[in-house]
């Protein structure tokens, strides 16, 4: 990954990390709670493909599962959105801009039930059933629900800064325009041409050769 991509992503990543944690899950909304990071996730994925989502999906779950206060296994979260993110970038725009609002919101109802659900499965595979207390049904419906809210605040903007990153003429580089420019500079700094600098070198060795010819016959003739 790039720089800029590893700098925007740490930062989108660890800012709804922060407002998730202090504010999203301190209001005591029914059911789920908004996955914040989540949208933070897709919206990166959808500009950086699945590669990108993978790795950022991983980090931010990681950073998740180890901020307080979290009450579940270490990688639980990391897990669910590596998946998340890698399917998310598999859906990535070829063009890099989305022609039409329907296919990111699609994408982020089919994230909140499928990482609610994968989570899920992944809990009650090492013991934890505290989904089958609080409702399975209303928390899938809670969780696209209040994802789906706040996606169009998040999700346009996330993949904004993202575009406006990849496209940093900054961090682009050209290994062909490097090697003009190195070229411009021999030839237009000193003011000749590397071809015409081996021209000269020439003629003026022809010239010193036949000018010892000369003198050589010289000497002979006396």
């Amino acid at each position: 990954m790039r720089v800029n991509r590893i700098l925007l992503s740490s930062s989108l990543i660890v800012v709804a990390l922060v407002i998730q944690v202090s504010v999203l899950a301190r209001l005591h909304l029914p059911g789920a709670v908004p996955d914040l990071l989540l949208l933070t996730v897709l919206g990166l994925a959808l500009v950086y493909g699945h590669v990108g989502g993978a790795l950022i999906g991983f980090a931010a779950g990681l950073l998740a599962d180890l901020a307080p206060p979290a009450d579940h296994a270490a990688g639980r979260y990391a897990l669910v959105l590596c998946v998340i993110g890698y399917l998310a970038g598999l859906v990535k725009p070829e063009s890099g801009q989305v022609k039409s609002a329907s296919g990111p919101m699609i994408v982020v109802v089919a994230a909140a039930v499928g990482s609610t659900l994968l989570y899920a499965g992944v809990g009650a595979l090492v013991g934890d059933t505290a989904a089958r207390h609080v409702g399975l049904g209303g928390l899938l419906f809670t969780a696209a629900l209040y994802d789906l809210l706040l996606a169009p605040f998040v999700v346009p903007g996330v993949m904004a800064l993202a575009r406006r990153a990849e496209n940093d003429p900054l961090a682009e580089t050209n290994p062909a325009k490097s090697g003009d420019i190195a070229s411009g500079w021999l030839s237009g700094g000193t003011g000749l041409r590397i071809g015409g600098q081996r021209g000269g070198l020439r003629v003026k060795a022809a010239r010193a050769r036949g000018a010892r010819a000369g003198r050589i016959k010289g000497v002979k003739r006396l």
